[in-house]
């Protein structure tokens, strides 16, 4: 593979978010402050991405030409087999960039190590151009993170990194059939969660915590904290609150999904169904009455390069 441009993506820092939203940071600083805030915390946060930033920018261009978009306009960024992806800022931002860019290879950054967890970001911003250099070289060790998909009736297709929410667009309660192996019925609730193996440390775990608490209510039980096993090549879904009554019932609550299984959901709502994936509510699809959606692994997979020690 020619690698001959690296393409850094990145997300607006909160104090530029709140900038935009009053105008100037000094209205910016007084809204938080007079809320009780911690306006400083914002102020260190990108000062310091924006130091880890111009600092990458400066090892990147000594190597390869480069650019840089913003995660607002990733879905319709025109990526090439020619490129490097280079994402700088938090997890969310690595699910939220790899399912648009085809199984090019992601040098994942953490700009901030004392404040972000780093999931999925090995490099920093000092060992981050080892990763690049190991693209270019064609030398270099990623690993596969399988993605999900929801393929609507119309054909309408959605990948996710992490999970794909099917639900409803509001609060209100979700009404659907679920049909999974022998297994069909209609169902009211909270939506339903199918996550990826990448995604199970998030908004799954959450469902798992939330479980393990009411648990200490019911019985006793052990006190270590329960991990859920995926294989690479697997999705969960769980059924988010659901509802018992005369005509929904509660027996379909979770499956795992394989490459020769899946989830298929029938909407039962006439407006506000919605399937999005990895939290983002803007990257959606309409999910009304008359929609059938299957849910299974999708066949690109993300590469995210692997930092090696040398």
């Amino acid at each position: 593979m020619n690698v001959e441009y690296a393409i850094i993506v990145k997300n607006k820092t909160r104090l530029e978010v709140l900038i935009e939203r009053f105008n100037t940071k000094a209205q910016a600083k007084f809204y938080i402050e007079r809320s009780g805030g911690n306006f400083e915390d914002y102020e260190v946060e990108d000062r310091i991405f924006h130091e880890s930033l111009s600092l990458i920018q400066r090892q990147l261009s000594k190597v390869i030409k480069n650019k840089i978009i913003e995660r607002a306009y990733v879905p319709s960024f025109i990526f090439s087999k020619d490129q490097v992806v280079i994402v700088v800022g938090q997890d969310g931002l690595v699910a939220n960039t790899a399912k648009y860019v085809n199984e090019i290879p992601i040098v994942a950054v953490n700009p901030d190590t004392a404040r972000y967890d780093g999931y999925l970001l090995p490099f920093d911003k000092h060992n981050f151009i080892r990763g690049v250099r190991d693209v270019i070289s064609g030398g270099y060790k990623f690993r596969s993170v399988t993605l999900a998909e929801a393929v609507l009736n119309d054909k309408q297709r959605l990948l996710a990194f992490n999970d794909l929410f099917i639900g409803a667009s509001t609060h209100i309660s979700a009404r659907y059939q679920i049909s999974f192996g022998a297994s069909s019925e209609q169902q009211s609730s909270s939506g339903i969660i199918v996550s990826t193996k990448a995604g199970s440390t998030g908004w799954l775990s959450s469902i798992f915590n939330m479980t393990a608490g009411m648990h200490n209510f019911v019985t006793h039980h052990d006190e270590k904290k329960r991990t859920l096993r995926l294989k690479d090549d697997q999705l969960m879904f769980v059924v988010r609150e659901p509802f018992e009554s005369k005509v929904t019932q509660a027996g379909l609550m979770a499956g795992i999904i394989t490459g020769k299984s899946k989830l298929v959901v029938e909407s039962l709502m006439p407006t506000k169904g919605v399937i999005f994936s990895d939290g983002i509510e803007t990257d959606f699809l309409n999910f009304n009455s008359g929609s059938i959606a299957t849910i299974r692994s999708a066949k690109e997979h993300a590469k995210l390069v692997i930092a090696v020690s040398k």
